[in-house]
């Protein structure tokens, strides 16, 4: 007899704990997982100065970031009378750990010209498979022969802007933006709009020297 009713009151034990916090759950219906927090981001003034270097361009970017040579191996074409006017430049934004990436290349001909702005586009869309779309953009001032293609990455992809830049003669330079963190469009969608000004800013202000 004592066997069973221990049995009997362990039971009741775990039946009375049960009931308990089913009434616990019941009573926090209005429950639900607060979002993902994100540290709060303050954003410097916008101040631009003048890129002005031994290029063939100018440009004006913002005092926040500022611009080095890239030291990454490249391969150069064959006519040695373009090595030097071959370029890779990093407009560096400490500030948002992300960088544009500028590069820029002599044209000795159409053919050159071409292969570089299919190229430009292959980049693009390279990022299809993380990207929810992608638009094109005219980018055009013929009184200063500057014409180019802007493209707008959208969704997750790794870089959310890339362009080109060229005269359709002799000079073409090719941009990409890239975060240095896990591409979530969520955490750097506000940085990426601050960031899209400095870039269109950097666009409209562009010149080729001697136009």
């Amino acid at each position: 007899m004592e066997l069973k009713r221990l049995r009997f009151v362990k039971k009741a034990a775990l039946l009375a704990a049960t009931i308990v916090f089913m009434a616990a759950c019941h009573n926090n219906q209005d429950f639900s997982p607060k979002p993902r927090g994100y540290s709060r981001i303050v954003f410097p003034e916008k101040v631009y100065r003048k890129f002005d270097s031994i290029y063939p361009f100018t440009f004006i970017y913002p005092t926040y970031a500022y611009i080095e040579q890239d030291t990454m191996l490249r391969p150069q074409r064959k006519d040695k009378k373009l090595l030097n006017m071959n370029a890779l430049l990093n407009m560096q934004f400490p500030q948002f750990n992300g960088t544009l990436h500028l590069s820029y290349e002599s044209v000795p001909s159409k053919k050159v010209f071409d292969q570089l702005t299919e190229d430009a586009r292959k980049f693009a869309f390279k990022h299809t498979v993380k990207a929810t779309g992608i638009e094109q953009a005219l980018i055009r001032n013929p009184a200063k022969k500057i014409y180019g293609i802007y493209y707008t990455i959208e969704g997750n992809a790794a870089s959310s802007v890339q362009f080109f830049i060229s005269d359709s003669s002799k000079n073409y330079l090719r941009g990409a933006l890239y975060f240095n963190t896990p591409p979530r469009l969520d955490s750097i969608q506000p940085v990426l709009n601050f960031v899209r000004k400095d870039i269109d800013t950097m666009i409209k202000s562009f010149r080729w020297k001697g136009e």
